[in-house]
């Protein structure tokens, strides 16, 4: 039985960055299709009255400090804290909607995933912005002008009241069918329905 994980993701979230490539990981050892889900996390926030983790000064420096460090070395994935976070997710997110319809999502997402969470550039700037999709070989120009496209508006807006109505209250939020995992580190219970389609 094959297996479904939409994933509801906003690039300025690092548990976020930290949960695509877990999934990116188990790509390689199970068969399973993921749909990636743009969604910009200030919306998510502001329509279930919650709000960033680091908002809680010992709550966020925990994270920062012991908790994220620890899954980045569990998963064996690169992690930097970015100088410039938060930033203004808004383009990025559109660009992602505007990356799928191009047909380039993947080495968009890698670009700027790796761009805030590795190399911590500001990609609320966008010089650098366009600078970083550039080297990653893509259209800056055409991805950037369709951050300004109507549709490419709605489509973010309709997947931020999607994830919204679906209870979501934060990001990565990630579901199999109708069964909702919050965070990066609720990925253990995802592998056991991988690891057991049937489970489903």
């Amino acid at each position: 039985m094959s297996i479904t994980v939409e994933f509801y993701f906003d690039f300025g979230s690092p548990t976020a960055y930290l949960a695509y490539k877990r999934l990116e990981q188990l790509k390689q050892k199970y068969t399973f299709e993921i749909i990636y889900k743009p969604v910009l996390l200030g919306g998510i926030f502001k329509a279930s009255n919650n709000q960033s983790p680091v908002a809680n000064p010992a709550k966020g420096a925990y994270m920062l400090t012991h908790d994220l460090p620890r899954f980045a070395e569990r998963y064996n994935v690169p992690l930097k804290f970015n100088p410039f976070f938060p930033i203004n997710t808004l383009p990025l997110m559109r660009g992602a909607h505007g990356a799928i319809q191009e047909g380039c999502f993947e080495a968009y997402t890698e670009a700027l995933y790796n761009g805030l969470w590795q190399n911590e550039l500001n990609l609320g700037d966008a010089a650098i912005l366009k600078t970083t999709l550039e080297k990653a070989g893509l259209d800056a120009e055409k991805l950037l002008a369709l951050t300004q496209e109507q549709h490419i508006k709605d489509a973010l807006i309709a997947t931020t009241e999607e994830v919204v109505a679906r209870g979501a209250f934060g990001a990565p939020t990630m579901y199999i069918g109708d069964e909702m995992f919050f965070g990066q580190d609720r990925i253990d219970f995802i592998e056991e329905r991988l690891k057991v389609p049937e489970l489903k």
